[in-house]
């Protein structure tokens, strides 16, 4: 499948900041009040870019609020339909990431022009997005389906694509990972999880993001 010219640099531009970055925050926000402290813990911890999922009522709102500093590629993640890419894209998501390949929504994504990271865990879901023309996927969940060996093993006949590992990456394998060099970015939500700021203090978020920049750049 052709992908028209308005996706496709849309997609270009995401998937090369992704590549910069070499780290996706994933963040479930149960309220969107924290969105704008945790934006800020990001930014200052030097990694301004977040997916924040649907796994919770605040996505959209958290969404917006980021999404309107103007600093920050925020995308939305676990988008199961394509009702929910387009509360991404009102809501000012610059792209959309799914657990799996579901066609229905990849193709609202081609056609809104969307940038879209689906998911794969397996070569069949692999084709299924050469067959959409989507050359960079997230493999998930990474470790539970055999982490980096099984990603080596999948991606051997697909040269051309990009991964995105998410689910089980953490500071003890995420350098591994990165290392793979079809490894464009990695997911991870340990630098961003709600038992660092419960207290309602986002300063141990900016200390746990300048560490993991520091284990991505090392």
């Amino acid at each position: 499948m052709a992908l028209s010219q308005m996706y496709q640099q849309a997609s270009d531009r995401v998937i090369t900041q992704l590549g910069e970055r070499r780290l996706v925050p994933v963040i479930a926000l149960q309220k969107a009040d924290d969105a704008t402290p945790l934006a800020e813990a990001l930014v200052g911890g030097g990694l301004p870019v977040a997916e924040i999922t649907f796994r919770t009522d605040a996505a959209v709102e958290s969404i917006r609020t980021m999404a309107a500093r103007g600093d920050m590629l925020v995308g939305a993640g676990t988008v199961l339909t394509p009702q929910q890419v387009d509360a991404a894209h009102d809501a000012g998501a610059t792209f959309v990431v799914s657990p799996g390949f579901n066609p229905r929504v990849v193709q609202h994504c081609l056609a809104t022009g969307m940038p879209i990271v689906p998911g794969v865990s397996n070569p069949t879901d692999i084709e299924m997005a050469l067959e959409h023309g989507i050359e960079t996927v997230k493999f998930f969940p990474a470790e539970a389906f055999g982490g980096l060996q099984t990603l080596k093993a999948i991606s051997g006949p697909y040269g051309m694509m990009r991964f995105m590992p998410t689910g089980g990456i953490n500071p003890s394998n995420v350098r591994e990972y990165l290392d793979f060099p079809k490894v464009l970015a990695c997911g991870g939500s340990w630098m961003v999880s709600d038992k660092l700021y419960a207290d309602g203090d986002f300063s141990p978020v900016v200390k746990a993001v300048r560490k993991a920049v520091e284990l991505v750049e090392s």
